[in-house]
């Protein structure tokens, strides 16, 4: 089978394995596991748990069915590319601009509240120009090349990853010696079944927590768009994929395993991060401080991908003849320095708006982000369908990181996906996401109907063919 890199022939392949590797962890961990741990908590409880890991399993599913693609045809484009060349280009301009959307608007959420974490040790700085800053000094990173985007990238995962790994060391510390936690209690891992039992809201209420713990994982399919840039993407891709499921089993399942055993599930109120009631509770007496520093990382390191996600899609929506050719432009570094400044100029409009209007564009334009994700993994994995159609029987059994379970995972995935989309109606806070998914995809649906309306020139896409 010939692999196709049209689309990435002009990117460098700069991006080492230890890149991949921690891109692949950063994309899978957010703030919302520093702070939005509560939400998920409450609704399930101790069930938490296994809703993770039904969730973890999900998303290594679709992981496993972007990276069968990828490594046969690692191209910067990904899923948009795979999507064009082998279900329709409609496919190809609908999968693409809907990522970018999603990630323009995640960018912007993150950008937007830089400026608190900043406030907390410097409150004279208005929040405007800490924003305004952190978009120029990302912006150059990602403008620097993509090497240095790729190291740039391996440290904010690393903090973060050095975080967790910290809150799970000293949680084991407070839980094996005794320590008294937080509340006043011993800590213990009994607190998992003594208060209400593992299940205290049933079934109902780990099955409520799915959709948030979905949402938990945007982002990690980023290592899809680093294997048009990866140095060996036949062997850094697949080791990047299978890792996931342990990294989540890790870093989810284990943190909030230790939190619950010593902050009950029942008695985590929400206005204080579990994890600075863990640092708090062995005397660590700048822990808030530990804390916002890990988590203005973690917002500066979703920008940053961001950007460099964005930067490439653009560049590969062009190359499909899906965007204007003018996003093909490349640095002398390789990087396509137009498809980044625009999403960077169009980050700084969406910020305006959210400061202008936070209450009406935040909610509206994040919850577009939110289903935005739920679609794109059903594309990934429809295009799986397409792609392997296309190849044939005597293709499948030569693929060299086939998607386990082949037909029966896709099933199972888009069942699993189509249920949080379900579940978002019974949540007030996603309810609205479930209601602009429809008007979303028919916005796209339009768009392109507009777009091959349009006259052309020629050869707009013959890089793909």
């Amino acid at each position: 089978m010939t692999a196709r890199n049209e689309t990435s022939a002009h990117l460098r392949r700069d991006l080492q394995n230890r890149h991949i590797q921690m891109i692949a962890l950063g994309g899978a961990i957010g703030t919302g596991l520093f702070y939005g741990s509560h939400e998920s908590i409450s609704l399930a409880g101790p069930a938490i748990l296994l809703t993770y890991l039904v969730g973890g399993f999900v998303i290594y599913l679709v992981m496993r069915a972007l990276g069968e693609m990828s490594v046969e045809e690692p191209v910067s484009g990904a899923f948009s590319h795979y999507a064009y060349q082998h279900w329709s280009p409609r496919a190809g301009f609908i999968s693409g601009w809907n990522y970018w959307f999603n990630y323009i608007f995640v960018a912007m959420a993150e950008l937007s509240v830089v400026g608190l974490y900043v406030e907390y040790w410097f409150p004279q700085v208005p929040r405007w120009l800490t924003a305004v800053f952190c978009l120029l000094v990302i912006t150059v990173i990602n403008l620097a090349g993509v090497r240095i985007f790729g190291e740039f990238e391996f440290w904010f995962a690393l903090i973060k990853v050095v975080a967790i790994i910290g809150m799970i060391g000293l949680g084991l510390v407070v839980i094996f010696l005794g320590v008294t936690g937080p509340t006043g209690e011993a800590p213990s891992f009994a607190h998992l079944v003594d208060h209400g039992g593992f299940f205290p809201n049933g079934l109902g209420g780990a099955a409520a927590a799915f959709a948030v713990v979905m949402f938990s994982f945007g982002g990690i399919e980023l290592i899809g768009i680093t294997a048009g840039e990866a140095h060996n993407p036949q062997r850094s891709i697949p080791r990047a994929i299978n890792a996931v499921i342990w990294r989540i089993l890790l870093f989810y399942v284990g943190s909030l395993t230790i939190i619950m055993a010593v902050v009950p599930w029942d008695q985590i109120d929400g206005e204080t991060s579990p994890f600075v009631q863990i640092f708090d509770s062995v005397g660590v007496k700048f822990a808030a401080h530990i804390l916002n520093f890990v988590v203005l990382t973690a917002a500066l390191s979703v920008y940053n991908s961001g950007l460099y996600s964005n930067g490439r899609m653009l560049y590969a929506l062009a190359e499909q003849g899906n965007a204007p050719r003018v996003l093909l432009k490349l640095s002398s570094r390789g990087t396509p320095y137009v498809g980044v400044l625009v999403s960077s100029a169009i980050t700084v409009i969406a910020v305006f708006v959210v400061f202008l209007f936070p209450d009406f564009a935040f909610t509206y334009l994040l919850s577009i982000a939110l289903i935005a994700a739920l679609i794109n993994w059903a594309m990934v994995i429809i295009t799986e369908w397409k792609f392997r159609s296309k190849i044939g029987p005597e293709g499948v059994a030569k693929l060299r990181f086939p998607l386990p379970g082949g037909r029966v995972s896709s099933v199972f995935v888009l069942i699993m996906l189509a249920l949080c989309a379900g579940l978002m109606v019974y949540l007030p806070q996603y309810r609205i996401a479930a209601f602009i998914g429809p008007l979303w995809l028919l916005i796209l649906f339009i768009a392109y109907e507009i777009k091959i309306r349009l006259p052309r020139s020629a050869g707009a896409d013959h890089r793909l063919h």
